[in-house]
């Protein structure tokens, strides 16, 4: 029994002492000095509320709805179903899934099959004696190989975690390009609906001083006023028409991006033109949210590029350590092919193959040091998302709230100016006023219209902006909830990579 285990123990020195060797090296591997600095910025750094004062239910994922336009609503849907932009957005999601894929095949094990048949001369002046030397033969292989890298550093893994926070970025990516597609396209609709108010309101200024032009005929030919009156009058009707001439073709380039966001040319002109009476607004949020993070695909993409950035940062370490692979072969070999399957042939052979980098001109290190300066890139893009978005949704609820306010000053500027207007027709009819002051209170009446429905067509862009500065009602999908969850709710989460 003694001399059995002391036979086996032998045989096993060779095997144990490469092992130890291998420690051992790996243990020289450096890695010192070479780390990852930035940090997250948190919820509390950037001013954001508690939940208990600023929590809200979530933005409804069609939240264009709500205002109640079936045009608005069916371009909405057209532009996501043909936009190419967002089409470029998926065909980049599922390059970076199928990336994905090839990392995660790199954890399985490989098998493949190989024949080869080969006529070939042998050679007098190498290892072949006569009479194989000189001769020419057929040979034949045929062989099953396999291998398996023993991934037990983490080599794989990691390069798998990486591609797949790749995917989920590209995956927030489409997600938020959809959520900006919507919001352009409402935009858009409402600026095409602003234009048309303000051609509304044009055209009732040119019938207005068309009618204007001709009192100032008459008290002409009654010898009340001189042709210096009657001059001002008609100048005033090309005015008016230049302005209707402007706002048709604001109107007609309005069309084209609309078309260009939907993706077919044409598609506004089967529309009827909107107008912004016949919109509904909605109501959002007054303040901005304390999961606002976690409601924009925009940040999560940019918290997954992180994520993904830290797995490399890991990934770049393994390569400090050994590769080990199993190898494995079965099959035939034999000269002429009619040999190739019978028995004599066959071959096979089973072993480990080690690879471990002592020395490689520094190659490595610099490997580290620029995949932790992309971590810290990551890292800085993303606080730079994070703060542009809270800036965004404080510009939004600041603008909501003032123009409410300055729509009602200009409400009662306009009813102020309205009167004005009809006093002044009317002590000129009567003969108590001259034509200067019609045109002056016709001015200020003419500018509190247009800057009504600039302040009402203001509003609903803003209500549209406000709506994708919440994130337009986006949620992390469940398969990507528990990362995004903690990377975008508090904004709380470090990668370990950023904080070592």
């Amino acid at each position: 029994m003694t001399d059995s285990f002391a036979a086996r123990a032998l045989r096993r020195t060779p095997v144990m002492v490469a092992a130890l060797l291998v420690v051992a090296l790996a243990g020289c591997a450096d890695m010192a000095g070479i780390g990852a600095h930035a940090k997250l910025r948190d919820a509390g750094s950037l001013g954001i509320a508690s939940a208990d004062k600023a929590a809200a239910p979530a933005l409804d994922s069609q939240w264009w709805l709500a205002f109640g336009d079936a045009q608005l609503s069916g371009l909405v849907d057209q532009a996501v179903a043909g936009n190419p932009n967002l089409q470029v957005a998926q065909a980049r999601l599922a390059r970076a899934q199928a990336n994905a894929d090839v990392a995660g095949a790199a954890l399985k094990p490989k098998v493949g099959l190989d024949f080869n048949g080969t006529r070939q001369k042998f050679n007098t002046n190498y290892i072949y004696p006569e009479p194989l030397g000189g001769s020419i033969q057929n040979v034949g292989l045929l062989q099953l190989g396999a291998s398996w890298e023993l991934d037990f550093f983490g080599k794989n893994r990691t390069a798998l975690d990486a591609a797949i926070g790749a995917a989920n970025a590209a995956a927030a990516d489409a997600d938020a390009a959809r959520v900006l597609l919507a919001s352009n396209v409402a935009r858009s609709y409402f600026q095409w609906a602003r234009l048309n108010d303000q051609l509304a309101v044009a055209q009732r200024t040119l019938a207005q001083r068309d009618e204007t032009l001709k009192l100032v005929r008459d008290r002409v030919s009654a010898g009340l006023d001189t042709r210096l009156e009657l001059r001002q009058s008609e100048g005033g009707l090309p005015e008016a028409r230049q302005q209707i001439e402007a706002l048709d073709e604001q109107i007609a380039i309005a069309k084209h991006a609309l078309d260009a966001l939907v993706g077919q040319p044409g598609a506004s002109d089967a529309l009827k033109p909107p107008l912004i009476a016949s919109v509904k607004p909605i109501v959002l949020q007054p303040n901005i949210p304390a999961d606002l993070l976690g409601r924009r695909a925009d940040i999560a993409a940019a918290r997954w590029r992180v994520e993904a950035a830290t797995s490399d940062v890991a990934n770049a370490k393994t390569l400090f350590y050994p590769n080990v692979n199993l190898t494995a072969f079965v099959g035939f070999q034999s000269l002429g092919f009619g040999k190739l399957l019978k028995s004599g042939s066959e071959q096979w052979g089973v072993g480990p193959a080690i690879h471990l980098p002592i020395f490689e001109g520094g190659q490595l290190r610099a490997n580290l040091r620029g995949k932790s300066a992309d971590l810290d890139a990551a890292v800085e893009s993303y606080n730079a998302t994070v703060i542009d978005a809270v800036r965004d949704a404080a510009d939004q609820v600041t603008s909501i709230q003032s123009i409410a306010r300055q729509q009602a000053e200009q409400r009662a500027a306009q009813t102020a100016a309205e009167g004005a207007y009809d006093i002044a027709v009317q002590r000129y009819r009567a003969g108590l006023g001259n034509y200067l002051n019609v045109l002056t209170a016709e001015t200020s009446v003419l500018a509190q219209r247009r800057l009504a429905v600039d302040l009402a067509a203001r509003a609903l862009d803003t209500q549209v902006a406000l709506a994708r500065a919440l994130g337009g009602g986006w949620q992390p999908p469940s398969n990507t909830a528990s990362a995004a969850s903690g990377a975008t709710t508090t904004a709380s989460a470090t990668p370990s990579a950023a904080t070592h």
